[in-house]
């Protein structure tokens, strides 16, 4: 407890190879204030630690998945969508992209709390400035960039190396959004001798399967926000108003 308000602690170790937690530090300070995004009250050493001090949130929207029996209806899926693309319309005003969308760091408020039903985001040790501050210029296009985000949700431009921009974060969304309407996604289960030659299958599926295929029995608006984002250009800004319209539009 800070002040009487409870708080979430981060450990990791000192000596870490790849430490996040002082660059995740400085991102929620960059994000400090914003809608959905929890406060972050302290960074330091403790023995062998680094420590990050953060506000304490409710379940993630996978526990919730999980207890509604690993199916969310329309009503639910669009309701949920919609907060996401706002989270990350105000990652991506703050010149940053995500790089590791998944339902496990999508947290609810804690239950009887103001803020139970509202969504937030969090862990941001993935998170990588897509353009610079002041001057707005876009970072360039590159290939041959090796994987990062989960690889179950992640877009198929990831999977082929390619740079992540702001069209990335919003294609892994739509990804999350069929997971939750249908259960389970046609790439998952597939197996391999090697973890890359695994996420090379799982890419592959992605690419071969139709958008048909995959809203089968849905609303159709799902596969064309999944169809439109795919269709971003690199530098693209995208519309996210237009997009949770879109959705809204299948209840």
């Amino acid at each position: 407890m800070i002040n009487q308000v409870p708080v979430a602690i981060k450990f990791e170790p000192r000596k870490t190879e790849a430490p996040q937690l002082r660059d995740e530090y400085r991102t929620y300070k960059h994000l400090n204030g914003s809608y959905g995004i929890p406060n972050a009250y302290y960074f330091g050493q403790e023995g062998l630690h680094n420590i990050l001090v953060i506000d304490l949130l409710g379940p993630s929207l996978e526990d919730l998945f999980d207890w509604c029996g690993r199916r969310f209806s329309v009503k639910t899926t669009v309701q949920v969508a919609v907060q996401m693309i706002s989270l990350i319309e105000t990652l991506h005003a703050h010149d940053l992209i995500y790089r590791d969308i998944k339902p496990d760091n999508f947290l609810i408020g804690r239950p009887g709390q103001p803020d139970e039903n509202q969504i937030h985001l969090v862990d941001f040790g993935m998170a990588k400035q897509y353009r610079d501050p002041r001057t707005k210029q876009h970072i360039p296009y590159r290939e041959k960039k090796s994987l990062s985000g989960t690889a179950r949700y992640m877009s198929i431009n990831t999977h082929l190396g390619r740079e992540q921009s702001r069209r990335d974060d919003l294609e892994a969304l739509g990804h999350v959004f069929f997971y939750f309407l249908r259960g389970q996604l046609p790439w998952q289960g597939l197996k391999a001798p090697t973890n890359k030659q695994k996420y090379e299958k799982i890419g592959e599926k992605k690419r071969t399967t139709a958008l048909n295929d995959l809203s089968i029995g849905l609303p159709h608006q799902f596969a064309t926000y999944l169809e439109t984002v795919r269709n971003l250009n690199f530098e693209e800004t995208p519309n996210y108003e237009g997009y949770r319209n879109l959705l809204l539009s299948a209840l």
